[in-house]
């Protein structure tokens, strides 16, 4: 599973085990240390699945369901009061869950801006 881990607008991207956060809702509080973020207090922000389909808050359960909506997560309607029925994911995080974004509470001893570093000299070493 792919981690989104953010802080102030700037992002970076990490392979984590999931199974340790399975169960655990859109919203809900995790330890940074689960994933191998030392000291870290992160949140749940959302995610998708293996199709795509986007995880929705207040959506119970983890299976997908087919929801009339007016927009939010995963659906932008084009002109104002136009609604769709759209397939999502339910806001439990599950097996089923490929990519989980998590948004940064509390920084660890490691600062976020060394995260972000190592990410553009992958980058960079990649171009070369």
């Amino acid at each position: 599973m792919k981690a989104v881990i953010s802080k102030n607008g700037k992002s970076f991207q990490i392979e984590i085990n999931g199974e340790s956060i399975y169960g655990k809702k859109i919203g809900d509080k995790i330890d940074g240390n689960l994933i191998g973020l030392d000291d870290y207090d992160l949140q749940i922000t959302g995610g998708s699945d293996k199709q795509g389909f986007p995880m929705r808050k207040g959506v119970s359960g983890t299976s997908r369901k087919r929801l009339l909506l007016l927009g939010g997560p995963g659906y932008r309607p084009k002109r104002k009061g136009v609604r769709r029925r759209k397939s999502i994911r339910g806001e439990v995080v599950s097996e089923e869950i490929t990519q989980l974004n998590l948004k940064v509470l509390k920084e660890g001893k490691k600062k976020f801006e060394d995260f972000l570093k190592k990410k553009e000299d992958k980058e960079e070493q990649g171009k070369n």
